[in-house]
């Protein structure tokens, strides 16, 4: 027979503390989390509100020209400070020539790099790989500009040209494939590699026919990742490769124009309106080149998953 006091069962006595006491648990849970959601949103907004900002103060100041079917025919050969008219095209051809031979200099390099040091890297030499990949990791781009320039201009004599550029930027691109590689081939489940062992797979063939593919999307998230940083860069610019207003499309003839370095002629020459807009276009330009880079990278890696 139950016993009863104060018109309660004793044993729903006993359980209404312990149900108050998960009530509360609960409720302070329900607060931390309302706590951590809105700091995050917080944290969401200070990144994003600048970012917008940006994004719609260069749109506005430098998207009439953009529009403009000229700005992409045209180069600014002939065009003055105080003139309008002219276009990108040389700085666009000027661009996407010195990011397409940097990528193809530094994603051999940086993929194969990330294989030693995921599937075959061990002990002292292994040590010393990753460790100069954290060196040029920090290396700044104005470093690797005089570097480049210390060795093939003032110790060998060349003269200054688009492919020496590329050689910096090379430097700077290097280490960000081969970290986002690696992280890459990490994630890949070991079982695969054992499942193609099993089967007799040579090592080799292994890497390169299940391991790269699989991870292919993320490699590729990667290398526009590290193409992005280097198309922005402008001290490997201004110190190897001189601007020309003129179209030049010869990596080792001489001056050639890209986007970064048209920015910073014309901000020599903003005190004149046409100058000035054509800085902002210049910079929304380049936007919108590392914006459809990044957007065919993302349809590649998504038309290759395993």
């Amino acid at each position: 027979m139950t016993a009863i006091t104060n018109g309660l069962p004793r044993d729903r006595m006993l359980s209404e503390p312990r149900d108050l006491d998960l009530r509360g648990k609960s409720g302070s849970r329900a607060l931390k989390n309302s706590v951590a959601t809105a700091v995050m949103w917080a944290a969401f907004a200070i990144a994003v509100i600048p970012l917008v900002w940006i994004l719609l103060t260069v749109a506005v100041k430098g998207g009439h020209l953009i529009l403009d079917s000229t700005w992409w025919t045209n180069s600014q050969q002939g065009i003055t400070a105080r003139r309008e008219g002219g276009g990108a095209v040389h700085a666009i051809q000027g661009t996407l020539i010195q990011g397409l031979v940097t990528a193809l200099i530094s994603v051999p390099i940086g993929v194969l790099t990330a294989v030693y040091l995921v599937e075959y890297g061990r002990g002292r030499f292994a040590r010393i790989v990753s460790f100069m990949v954290d060196i040029l990791t920090g290396v700044p781009s104005i470093v690797a500009g005089l570097f480049i320039y210390a060795v093939f201009i003032t110790t060998f004599g060349f003269t200054r040209a688009g492919i020496f550029v590329c050689l910096s930027l090379t430097l700077l691109m290097i280490p960000v494939v081969v970290r986002s590689t690696e992280e890459m081939l990490k994630l890949v489940p070991n079982e695969l590699r054992e499942a193609a062992y099993a089967l007799g797979v040579p090592k080799w063939k292994t890497i390169f026919s299940v391991v790269l593919p699989t991870a292919f999307s993320g490699i590729i998230t990667g290398v526009l990742l590290g193409l992005a940083r280097v198309m922005g860069e402008t001290a490997p610019l201004l110190i190897l490769g001189p601007y020309t207003k003129a179209i030049a499309t010869d990596l080792f003839g001489g001056n050639m124009a890209t986007l970064p370095t048209m920015i910073n002629q014309d901000r020599d020459q903003a005190v004149t309106l046409p100058a000035y807009d054509r800085i902002w276009a210049a910079a929304l330009t380049l936007i919108l080149l590392i914006l459809l880079l990044n957007l065919l990278g993302r349809l590649a890696g998504r038309f290759s998953k395993v």
